[in-house]
């Protein structure tokens, strides 16, 4: 009854419990970040990775790091069937991990996509909040094939995957410290931070809160979708230590 319960628990609820144990000091570029875990066939890994290190290489990831897991290989309670191979990412809920263990109250509310206009972000195209589904947000939008995040790689302008969260104004300074702190260490995925009380792209926000967007760590998997090669993703998937992760460039 417990695991029938734990598949039914809204996104929300999932969120808060992988928040609570995420560790990782960006200072120390030490702990635990939350894994966005893909599959894909063995013969199609080269050009996954090629695929990865051209949108990480954009911007359009959370972070560099990437935890390739092989065929017979295990991650947790998860072993890698024969023929696969488990590439993960870095979700952006780690940030809010991050945010939270600095005493910041953040609430993650919702994943969507955001049109993007001669590089610059415009507003959300399409939403689901994290309290209205069982299934993260991201992973159903990617699913919809809405995406175009290889046009805006070669244009300038696309649909991307992005989330925003809100916290209390009151803690701006306190933010921009932390989120500070995670750019030095590799975080680069912060799309956009929000006036207090005002609309972000398009979306209203909590009266005296800010809203702080940050692009998608599913964005590499959409591509790989976009060019048509075959990628089974559970974004949220695991809790990982960031030190077995490397970055993109040491892998290609």
């Amino acid at each position: 009854m417990k695991e029938n319960e734990y598949r039914i628990q809204f996104t929300s609820s999932r969120i808060r419990d992988l928040m609570y144990r995420t560790t990782f000091d960006p200072k120390k570029m030490d702990g635990d970040v939350i894994l966005n875990l893909s599959f894909i066939d063995k013969k199609d890994l080269d050009d996954v990775l090629g695929i990865f290190k051209m949108v990480i290489s954009s911007g359009l990831s959370v972070t560099p790091y990437v935890k390739i897991v092989s065929e017979g290989e295990s991650l947790g309670d998860l072993t890698i069937e024969k023929g696969k191979v488990g590439i993960g990412t870095v979700c952006s809920i780690t940030i809010d991990g991050v945010l939270l263990k600095a005493g910041i109250p953040v609430n993650p509310k919702l994943g969507g996509v955001v049109q993007i206009r001669s590089g610059i972000p415009v507003r959300f195209t399409d939403v689901l909040t994290y309290a209205s589904t069982t299934v993260d947000p991201l992973e159903i939008l990617m699913s919809q094939g809405i995406t175009s995040v290889s046009e805006m790689l070669r244009t300038g302008s696309g649909k991307i995957l992005a989330n925003l969260r809100e916290a209390p104004m009151v803690a701006r300074d306190e933010i921009e410290s932390c989120l500070s702190d995670l750019l030095d260490a590799g975080f680069s995925g912060i799309l956009e931070v929000g006036e207090p009380n005002t609309r972000v792209l398009d979306v209203p926000i909590e009266r005296d809160h800010l809203g702080i967007v940050v692009i998608g760590g599913t964005n590499p998997m959409a591509v790989v979708q976009e060019y048509g090669i075959s990628i089974d993703t559970n974004a949220m998937s695991k809790l990982i230590s960031f030190k077995e992760m490397s970055r993109i460039e040491d892998l290609v």
